[in-house]
């Protein structure tokens, strides 16, 4: 069995729901190679004590760090709580990324609604999609 490999990103106002998502599946996630952007990976470390890769922070081009290690196959899925209602400075950064998941076929959860299906689906499988 491989471990999933997941990216996790929030935007600010995202950031509470993260933590309270990967705190659900907390058991899971321990067991999954997690990377993170900078900000998000921080909080996921100290409030939940997972092990995460961070990357910059989003804005400083954490989005694309991530983008450039899921073309090359190195994601096998993207948790990513965007903020709808409030512009982003790195919006290219952050289309970019998702159409990097369109193009190579990797699930992309941009709600916690969706979040919890790619989860609990890959909790089940016990191993990568």
């Amino acid at each position: 069995m491989t471990a999933p490999r997941i990216a996790l990103i929030a935007h600010d106002k995202k950031k509470d729901d993260m933590i309270a998502l990967a705190g659900q599946y907390a058991d899971f996630l321990r067991g999954c190679k997690l990377t993170a952007t900078g900000t998000t990976g921080g909080r996921l470390v100290t409030e939940l004590g997972l092990t995460v890769d961070r990357k910059h922070s989003g804005p400083l081009g954490g989005d694309l760090q991530i983008g450039a290690l899921l073309v090359e196959d190195m994601i096998d899925a993207v948790i990513f709580l965007r903020d709808p209602m409030t512009p982003q400075p790195h919006e290219p950064d952050i289309n970019a990324l998702v159409r990097a998941c369109d193009v190579h076929d990797v699930a992309c959860a941009t709600n916690v609604a969706t979040a919890h299906l790619v989860l609990s689906q890959l909790q089940a499988a016990g191993t990568q999609p």
